[in-house]
Order: structure tokens, then sequence, then C-alpha cells
């Protein structure tokens, strides 16, 4: 017989955001449950050197915050649990999710902290590069190549924004796009035109990040005119894959409001999604800042409405009573 487990919150997802909601909720008395998914901890996990968040003066590794986080959370009395979501029914209160494992869990409110995962080109050479000068974050790791040749691979308007944050390191960054018009916005156009930092190289595609040196190091990539076929190489210490992230938010299709970039859509300035008790925070309703730190902070607030969500059904429940 599979186990049933039951509380009053549940956090699905174990990054930043999900970390900070089950810390919150924990101190507020709520036992709360975290399942961790396929990737525990989240995108930090896979970010080496860490310079950009709360607290620390030197450099931290990615995985050990993480590890922090979740010791934190434990500490102060959350249940994590290693585990992955197959099915969620929202259409009743308490909200059931089934697990891989086979275990179902019933739960009052729901803190949905899945995250994205940004897009890559799939190019076997790109993963041996990621950590390496391959990045899909200028705002994370820009820092590091201050002063160096970068590129930005992509279009749109994610990509034009990492080309224009990497002119504050950089005096030479190359935007290569395979078309020969962008798709970003036309006030992000005119920026990235009107500054004499970013060039672009138009009908190009990435066929090869090339590494060298001891230790191995990004040196620059391979490139091929999608028009001609002609193949070059663009040099660089640092390529940014800019080509957008996709949300997980596969289990929620049909049962809540899903922008049109797969993002979950909460009421402006709260983590409160369509349904009420079910709280989005970090990345999977973030398509903006996309940080570890905001991440946090959006798990604080689905954690904090969660328990006033909460006591305003056990007053009303109270009062139903008191009136019968």
């Amino acid at each position: 017989m599979s186990e049933i487990k039951k509380t009053k919150l549940l956090v699905l997802g174990s990054g930043p955001a999900g970390y900070t909601a089950a810390i919150y909720a924990a101190r507020a008395g709520l036992k709360p449950i975290v399942v961790q998914g396929i990737q525990p901890g989240g995108q930090l996990t896979t970010t080496t050197d860490v310079e950009n968040y709360p607290g620390f003066r030197d450099v931290i590794q990615g995985p050990w915050l993480m590890e922090e986080m979740k010791a934190q959370a434990e500490h102060v009395g959350t249940e994590t649990i290693w585990d992955h979501i197959t099915e969620v029914d929202l259409s009743k209160r308490p909200f059931r999710l089934t697990g891989d494992s086979g275990t179902t869990y019933e739960t009052e409110t729901l803190v949905i902290a899945t995250g994205a995962q940004a897009k890559w080109l799939n190019l076997p050479s790109e993963e041996h590069a990621k950590g390496r000068g391959a990045s899909a974050c200028a705002t994370c790791d820009g820092f590091f190549y201050r002063g160096k040749k970068v590129a930005v691979i992509g279009g749109g308007n994610t990509a034009v924004e990492e080309a224009l944050y990497l002119t504050n390191h950089s005096d030479d960054v190359t935007l290569i796009h395979r078309r020969d018009e962008l798709r970003a916005e036309k006030i992000l156009q005119d920026r990235l035109f009107a500054n004499p930092k970013i060039k672009v190289l138009w009908d190009h595609a990435v066929d090869e990040f090339v590494l060298g040196g001891q230790p191995e190091a990004l040196v620059g990539l391979n490139v091929r005119n999608v028009k001609t076929g002609e193949v070059s190489r663009v040099e660089c210490e640092g390529a940014f894959v800019a080509i957008g992230h996709a949300p997980a938010t596969e289990l929620f299709k049909g049962q809540l409001a899903i922008d049109k970039d797969g993002y979950l859509e909460v009421e402006p300035g709260t983590p409160r999604t369509s349904i009420p008790g079910v709280f989005a925070c970090g990345d999977v309703m973030d398509k903006h800042y996309r940080q570890a730190v905001t991440a946090a902070g959006t798990g604080c607030m689905a954690a904090l409405d969660a328990e006033r969500y909460l006591a305003e059904l056990e007053f009303a429940e109270k009062e139903t009573v008191a009136a019968e």
C-alpha cells in the first residue's frame, strides 16, 4: 500500500526559493515538507563561483550554498524528501500530489518552486565548456570576464539585454545571431546599435566552443555562416548562451494560469496563483530577474502568504462552528 503524507504546507522544489519558503514556514510552526525534485538544490548546484549572494565577502560555491540552505531548513523543522512529483490535483483541498516513489502527498497549501532551466545549444563542446567560459547568465557571471572579449548567442530580448549588461565589464562584446534581424523589442535594439562596445555578427550559428590552455578555458567559438556555409572563428574568453529559459510548469497546465512563455501567472507583486492556497516563487514565475537572491525573496513572500491564508481558513472555520 502506498504511503500518504499529510502536511499544512508542501514546497515543491529545492532551490533558493523553495528552501527559503521552507525556512519561514518551519519557523511559523507549519512543519513543511520539501519535495526536492530531480535536481535537488536547483540551478545553483551547477554553478561554481557565486559572488553576488549577500552575506559572503569571498567567493562561495553554489552547491555549498544550497547544502547550507537545506541544513538550515531542516534545522528549524523542515522535512526534506527526495522524490519526483509526476501528478498534481489542485481541483480541491487538500491538494494531492503523487510522487515517483508511489507516495501521495496531501497538503492544505502548496508552494511551487520548480524553477526554470536555461536553454542551451546542446553541442558536445558546449557541455565541456560549462564553467570554463560558457554561461547562460551574464548577470551571474559577467563580472568574471571584466576587461575580456565576450560573446552573446541569441537574438531576442534576453540576448540583447545580456549584451548590454556585459558592456559594464567588457569593451568588446559580439552578439551572434543566426538570422539577419533581431527579435528583440525595438527600444532594446536601438540601445544595442547605439552602443560602440557591441558588434553584431549576422547570419551565423555556433558550431563549436573551442577550449585551450592549461587549465582548459574558452578561447573562441567556431561559427558558420548559415547562408554561405563558411566557417570562421570568434575569439572570446566568455560566451553567454541567451536563447531563453524553460520554466518547469508542465505539471500545472490546465490547472493554473500560465502565460505565453510558460511561466506561472501570479497576482502582481505577490506569489499568489490563480488558485487560492497555491503560491509560486522563484524562476517558475519570474522571467525578468532570475537571480538566487530574488528567488529567495519570493520564497519568503510565498511562505508568509501561505501562513496568512491558513490562519484565515482556521478563523473562518471557527466562526462557522460558533455560528452553528
